[in-house]
C-alpha cells in the first residue's frame, strides 16, 4: 500500500510539471501569434506585449527545470519516468530559446512597420514564413501532448520546408536592396527576422526529436541535409537576444 501512495505522489509530482509545460508551450505559441499580428496590423504597441511576456516564459523554464531537478533528487526514477523528466527539461529549454527569438522578432516591428513599395512584398513574405512557422510550433506542442511518434517525424521532414522558404525569402530580399539602396535599412531588418524564424524552425524539429526519444527510447538519425547555407547567418547569430 506505501508503494502504491509513493508511486502516486511521484506520478502527481511529475503530471504537475507536464502541465507546466504544456502553458509554457502555449505561452509561446501565442507570443509567435502576436508577433505575426503586430506585423500584419503595423502595431508596434502589440510586439511590445511580446517583449514584456518573455520575462514570464523564461520564470516559467526556471520553475520547471527546479521543479524537475527536485524531482530526481527525491525520488531518482528509473527508465521511462527517467527519461521522461529529462524530456521535459529540454523541451522547455527550447521553447525558452523559442521566446527569446520571438522576442528579438518583436523588437524589430517597430523598425519595419512603415514599409511601402517592394518593402510590402518583402514583408508578405516575412509574414508567410511566421505563419508556417506557427503551424509547426503547434503541431510540435499537439505531438508532445498526444505522445505522437510519427506527427513527430512529419515535423522533422517539413523543417525542410521552413528552411527552403527562408532561402527563398533571403533571395528575394538581397534583390530588393540591390535594386534600390532605399530598401536596405527595412530589408536587412526583416532579414534578421526571417533568420530567427528558421531558427524557431530549428528549436521545434529539436523538440519533435526528444519526442521521439521519449516514446521509442531513441533518439532518430539526422540525416537531413541543412538547406539554409546564407552567408547572413553567422551575422545573425551573433545579435543579442
Amino acid at each position: 500500500m506505501e508503494s502504491k501512495h509513493i508511486h502516486s505522489a511521484f506520478d502527481d509530482e511529475l503530471n504537475q510539471i507536464t502541465t507546466q509545460l504544456v502553458t509554457m508551450g502555449g505561452m509561446v505559441e501565442n507570443a509567435l501569434r502576436l508577433t505575426n499580428k503586430s506585423l500584419k496590423k503595423r502595431d508596434s504597441r502589440i510586439a511590445e506585449e511580446v517583449v514584456a511576456g518573455d520575462d514570464e516564459i523564461d520564470l516559467m523554464e526556471e520553475e520547471i527545470t527546479n521543479s524537475a531537478i527536485k524531482l530526481l533528487a527525491l525520488w531518482q526514477p528509473q527508465a521511462k519516468d527517467l527519461r521522461t523528466i529529462v524530456v521535459i527539461m529540454k523541451i522547455a529549454t527550447n521553447l525558452e530559446r523559442i521566446g527569446d527569438y520571438a522576442k528579438n522578432i518583436a523588437k524589430r516591428v517597430d523598425e519595419v512597420i512603415n514599409y511601402d513599395g517592394k518593402e510590402k512584398l518583402a514583408i508578405g513574405s516575412v509574414r508567410r514564413l511566421t505563419k508556417a512557422v506557427q503551424v509547426q510550433i503547434k503541431e510540435t506542442l499537439d505531438s508532445f501532448i498526444q505522445q505522437d511518434i510519427e506527427k513527430a517525424e512529419s515535423i522533422i521532414i517539413k523543417d525542410e520546408d521552413i528552411d527552403q522558404m527562408y532561402n527563398s525569402l533571403f533571395r528575394e530580399h538581397l534583390t530588393f536592396m540591390m535594386e534600390d539602396a532605399r530598401n536596405i535599412s527595412t530589408t536587412m531588418h526583416l532579414l534578421f527576422i526571417a533568420k530567427n524564424l528558421e531558427r524557431i524552425g530549428d528549436h521545434s524539429t529539436g523538440i519533435a526529436e526528444q519526442i521521439i526519444f521519449l516514446v521509442s527510447g531513441k533518439l532518430p538519425k539526422d540525416n537531413r541535409s541543412k538547406l539554409v547555407t546564407t552567408s547572413f547567418d553567422e551575422i545573425t547569430e551573433n545579435q543579442d537576444d
